[in-house]
């Protein structure tokens, strides 16, 4: 027998996180999450995104045993944007049995339908500013920091709930000895040929708050009509920014400037997850000391953002920041790494990254589902 049931205690949102410890136990490549950040994730004292958004999780039992969960989400200030009635649902984990993936995206429906949705989509974990997408391509290594990774059967599970594709990202695979420096040297110097007064700088962590202010404003211009993107409100903006504060490294976060005013950036982290997945959710002293100890040690990166304002597009922003990427990278013992991720369509984007010697490795999805009026 199916049954699924809310999470509305203590008791069962300790079996919401804890279940894919269980469901991924001794698996080669999944990721333990750290127990406490996905608390705090959840924490709608916490975290600022549940301030305009609506949730509720899902647990699904076979019997008395734990096997799927999900999140139901209506986030109003992406309907407020896109002016659509779309939802998200995200966290989603399950075993195999199709028919307990029907049940459980059964009840996200009746959540969609009675919030006034037409569709929704995901995973989004809980928006496409954290982990989103369902890996459908590349099984066969770990994934980068705050990418995902999921069971291949998940792919056949999203069908048997009725779900369908709605957008494909993309993970590329760099290898530093494949740069194609001397395309990008190029490119670089025909930009400061044309732009006058640029600037190409690490940031300056000494006066992080205002580097803060400059990354927000390149943010909110570049991604602004993206696919899925929703601005993100200043207190969500400070509390990404202090979560990745400890990780950056300043050579690896790019600041364009024109005139002092800034134009674009990327940031490039250390692949953590490395460290990560040995320690098993936990992020205790004796955690922390290693992390200390072995993050320097780290070979491996993943480039996160990379944006440039709309009146700054297609003079070869991208190329410079990724020069600058690299050539650090290098100083860094760096020696390659995954660009993360784009979307399928953003062809200047991936056309120059292949034009580097970047690789498309891996293939994430976003899914839709629809919501019947029956649902209710």
């Amino acid at each position: 027998m199916i049954s699924v049931i809310p999470v509305d205690s203590e008791k069962t949102l300790k079996q919401f996180i804890d279940f894919p410890f269980e469901l991924y136990k001794n698996h080669r490549y999944w990721v333990p999450p750290i127990r406490k950040e996905v608390y705090r994730l959840l924490d709608k004292g916490h975290n600022p995104f549940w301030q305009h958004t609506e949730r509720q999780l899902f647990l699904a039992f076979r019997d008395r045993n734990l096997v799927a969960r999900v999140c139901a989400m209506i986030d109003y200030n992406y309907i407020e944007f896109w002016g659509e009635k779309t939802g998200y649902f995200g966290f989603f984990e399950s075993d195999r049995d199709p028919e307990v993936c029907r049940v459980l995206f059964d009840e996200v429906r009746k959540f969609q339908a009675e919030k006034g949705m037409s569709s929704f989509i995901g995973p989004l974990n809980p928006s496409t500013n954290d982990e989103c997408g369902m890996l459908i391509e590349g099984y066969f290594s770990p994934p980068y920091v705050m990418m995902t990774y999921n069971f291949e059967y998940y792919h056949d599970l999203m069908k048997a709930a009725g779900m369908e594709k709605a957008k494909d990202l993309f993970a590329h695979y760099f290898d530093m000895k494949d740069a194609r420096l001397d395309y990008l040297e190029r490119m670089a110097s025909i930009i400061r040929q044309r732009v006058q007064d640029i600037r190409v700088r690490p940031v300056n962590l000494r006066d992080f708050k205002g580097e803060v202010n400059k990354i927000r404003e390149v943010y909110n211009d570049a991604w602004s009509r993206n696919w899925g993107f929703v601005p993100m409100t200043d207190a969500e903006f400070n509390l990404l920014a202090q979560n990745l504060k400890p990780g950056v490294v300043p050579e690896l976060l790019i600041i364009v400037e024109i005139n002092n005013q800034p134009v674009a950036v990327s940031l490039t982290l250390p692949n953590y997850n490395l460290l990560f997945q040995k320690f098993n959710g936990r992020f205790g002293l004796i955690e922390m000391l290693k992390f200390a100890i072995n993050k320097k040690k780290i070979r491996e990166a993943r480039l996160v953002i990379m944006g440039v304002k709309k009146q700054y597009r297609k003079i070869g922003m991208e190329g410079l920041m990724l020069l600058e990427s690299i050539k650090n990278g290098q100083k860094l013992g760096i020696t390659g790494g995954e660009l993360s991720w784009t979307l399928e369509d953003n062809y200047p984007i991936n056309n120059t990254i292949a034009k580097m010697g970047g690789k498309v490795y891996k293939k994430y999805r976003i899914y839709r589902g629809r919501v019947l009026k029956e649902a209710v």
